[in-house]
């Protein structure tokens, strides 16, 4: 049986951690790569960095915080925002990151999925979708809509039909990002999560919500997705205890869900 996964989720300011709540109010946490180094020595299995005003700015991404990131770590590094070209791809990839997140400009521009995959492997380009329930209707089955621009702009896009497409063009994971569950810690959304793993063959990894063992538990089984971001539980002052990546695993595992163990020094 594969292993899931638990990947922390950066989203980054001016090279700075911050943590939001359904996409507002965002709180400073701490430099990028000093907290990268921090999970990375505590066994994270993976890293995802957005930087989450580049696409709003129109700028391209930061690249001095990703090369400081990815100095500190080696784990598999995902990195998003303001990517608008291969070009950019590139150099994001020349900067450190081993797999590209691609959103707002997707949506614009959906052959970049295509071009990205056909430059350097389906592995490397992850869909990242920001999705929000809006009931059923007409142009809207699942009742689930997507949106961009860091969940400012909606697109009219069904959930279902959009990530469908983005695996057609050669998207090979796909993030679900729940905008009504976003730093909420109530749990991620099971039923777009659930939904979006039966529609496509290609990872899903769930996204938004996650406040406690039990709702990532919840995530990697219920809503059948392969891997976890997790961010609050680690590392938000919201928060009156944050939990190590050690304990996470160990109780995940304890839950009868397949972790990649922590290893003690060692061992």
């Amino acid at each position: 049986m594969l292993t899931k996964r638990l990947i922390a989720c950066f989203d980054v300011v001016n090279g700075r951690v911050t943590k939001a709540q359904q996409f507002q109010d965002n709180i400073d946490v701490a430099p990028a790569a000093d907290l990268a180094q921090r999970l990375y020595e505590d066994q994270i299995d993976e890293i995802v960095f957005y930087d989450i005003t580049a696409s709003a700015e129109k700028r391209k991404i930061d690249l001095e915080t990703v090369r400081a990131v990815a100095h500190h770590v080696f784990v598999p590094f995902t990195v998003g925002g303001g990517i608008r070209t291969l070009d950019d791809m590139y150099e994001v990839l020349k900067a450190g990151a081993e797999k590209i997140s691609i959103d707002s400009m997707a949506v614009r521009d959906p052959d970049l999925i295509r071009q990205g995959a056909e430059a350097f492997g389906r592995q490397c380009v992850v869909l990242s979708t920001q999705v929000k329930h809006q009931g059923v209707r007409p142009g809207l089955p699942s009742g689930y809509e997507v949106f961009i621009d860091g969940a400012r702009l909606a697109t009219g896009l069904d959930a279902l039909d959009w990530v469908r497409r983005a695996e057609d063009l050669g998207a090979g994971e796909i993030v679900v990002n729940s905008i009504d569950r976003d730093g909420t810690a109530t749990g991620y959304d099971l039923d777009i999560t659930r939904a979006v793993a039966d529609a496509v063959n290609v990872p899903v990894i769930a996204s938004g919500g996650a406040g406690t063992i039990d709702h990532i538990a919840d995530g990697l089984t219920a809503g059948g997705a392969q891997a976890a971001i997790i961010s609050s539980i680690l590392y938000s002052p919201r928060f009156a205890r944050n939990l190590g990546v050690r304990e996470l695993k160990d109780a995940l595992l304890d839950r009868g869900v397949p972790m990649r163990p922590y290893v003690a020094d060692g061992a």
